[in-house]
C-alpha cells in the first residue's frame, strides 16, 4: 500500500468487499467500532465508548477512518490545538489486527495531513509513551518520508497521572507538507 494511491471518499460511499481499505472522514455510527479497534490494540490507552462517539461527531473533519469490506480496520482521530492554530495533534492511530503490515497506518496519517493542510496546518503533534516502538517507528518514518523535522520531548511525567501511567513524550513534526510538495 502506497500513500499516493489513497484517497478520502465521502463518508456515504462503500467500499468493495475484498478491496484496498479506503479513508474516510468518520461517521457517527464508527465509534462502537474505533472504540473496539483502540481496546483489542492492547497498547492504548481506551478512552470510554462515549469519548469515540463524541470524537466521530465533533472532530470528524480532523480524523479518518480506514474502511474494508464496509467496516472499519483502522483510524486515526485528532484535532487542531486551540492554542496554535496550524497544529493538528493526533490522539490515536490504530489498525485492527487483520489489517495490519501493510502500511496503513502510515497511508492513514499521510492522508489526513494532506487533507488539512488547505486549513493551514503546518505541524503534527502526538504523544507516545516510551514503550510503545511500533508508535516510534511509524511517526519518525512519516516524518522522514514528509522531509520533515521531528523532535522530541518530555511532555507528561509518570507523576503527573493519577493512575499507573507511562510517562508521554511529545512528537513534534514539522513541517507537516502536502503529498505533492514533497515530490
Amino acid at each position: 500500500m502506497t500513500t499516493s494511491t489513497m484517497s478520502i471518499e465521502p463518508a456515504a460511499n462503500a467500499a468493495a468487499p475484498g478491496s484496498e481499505p479506503r479513508l474516510r472522514h468518520p461517521r457517527l455510527g464508527d465509534g462502537a467500532q474505533l472504540w473496539r479497534i483502540a481496546r483489542d490494540s492492547q497498547v492504548l490507552d481506551v478512552n470510554s465508548s462515549y469519548a469515540y462517539l463524541l470524537w466521530c461527531r465533533d472532530f470528524a473533519a480532523t480524523s479518518l477512518v480506514a474502511e474494508s469490506d464496509g467496516q472499519p480496520v483502522g483510524f486515526v482521530i485528532g484535532y487542531v490545538r486551540p492554542e496554535a492554530p496550524d497544529t493538528l495533534f493526533v490522539w490515536q492511530i490504530a489498525v485492527d489486527a487483520q489489517a495490519r503490515g501493510r502500511g496503513l497506518a502510515a497511508a492513514i496519517l499521510h492522508a489526513l495531513l494532506d487533507s488539512v493542510a488547505d486549513a493551514g496546518i503546518t505541524t503534527l503533534e502526538t504523544t507516545i509513551s516510551p514503550g510503545n516502538t511500533a508508535s516510534h517507528a511509524l511517526f519518525s518514518a512519516v516524518a522522514r518520508e514528509r522531509g520533515a523535522d521531528l523532535r522530541t520531548e518530555d511532555l507528561f511525567e509518570e507523576n503527573d497521572f493519577p493512575d499507573s501511567h507511562e510517562a508521554e513524550l511529545l512528537y513534534v513534526i514539522s513541517p507537516a507538507q502536502r503529498q505533492e510538495e514533497r515530490r
